[in-house]
């Protein structure tokens, strides 16, 4: 599997709050995010691992630059500021061979790794797919994205894929169980719905996700549990009482 890492943000929240290190740094139960990420994915069978981090964030990118010595031949870095994360996005997708399968996500996500053991493992089951979304259904984010399911409303419906995506929401609808967890699993066909939307000046990644529909992709979502965001100082503690288990 190639992985993906969106490391660009600035992280403006954190340093208005005095973080004591740039967001992708911050340590969870010891360890830098990023660096637990990639621990992660290369715990799950990573091909590659790509990384964007912005121009101005210098201590970050001389962290991953040392990950990349470390690794070589695994590791890719791109040093670039971007307008948006789906900007971000369509870099690092520039970085994925095509005709692969690929998961992306941002920095600040925070899961149990054998959670995602059990996506990366759902997802390469699922050759019928173009894409299997990590969703969550514990919402502690100020903008959530809705993402509406064959099976939302009784939650009984007779179809045969339940969990297959009809759409994105930024409200909820009548029985919507889930929101994105900020994990992104696509195969090749993605990669067409991303050029298009830079072609047309696309900036959010929901946008890009309501295409990736448009678009006809078959997206299922996948139930990963309790994934968090660090946005603020706060959220630091509420993931490591979570990681352990408290």
């Amino acid at each position: 599997m190639h992985y993906g890492i969106i490391a660009a943000g600035n992280g403006s929240r954190l340093r208005q709050e005095c973080a004591e290190y740039p967001k992708p740094l911050i340590r969870i139960q010891g360890e830098p995010m990023i660096g637990r990420l990639i621990g992660i994915f290369m715990a799950n069978s990573a091909e590659s691992i790509s990384i964007i981090v912005n121009e101005e964030m210098k201590e970050v990118q001389a962290h991953v630059r040392e990950l990349q010595r470390r690794h070589p031949d695994l590791i890719r870095l791109v040093v670039k500021s971007t307008p948006s994360s789906l900007h971000s996005f369509a870099e690092l997708c520039s970085l994925i061979p095509e005709g692969v399968r690929f998961v992306i996500t941002t920095v600040d996500t925070i899961f149990r790794a054998d959670d995602f053991r059990r996506y990366t493992e759902a997802f390469e089951k699922a050759g019928d797919l173009d894409g299997m979304m990590a969703v969550t259904s514990y919402i502690d984010d100020e903008k959530p994205l809705y993402v509406a399911t064959a099976g939302d409303g009784d939650g009984e419906k007779a179809t045969s894929d339940p969990m297959r995506i009809t759409c994105f929401l930024d409200e909820p609808g009548a029985g919507t169980r889930f929101i994105s967890g900020g994990i992104y699993g696509l195969g090749p066909k993605a990669f067409a719905t991303v050029q298009r939307c830079m072609a047309g000046n696309v900036s959010r990644m929901r946008n890009f996700q309501r295409a990736l529909v448009a678009d006809g992709l078959r997206l299922r979502a996948f139930d990963m549990g309790k994934i968090l965001d660090i946005d603020h100082v706060g959220d630091i503690a509420k993931a490591e009482a979570y990681l352990s288990g408290k």
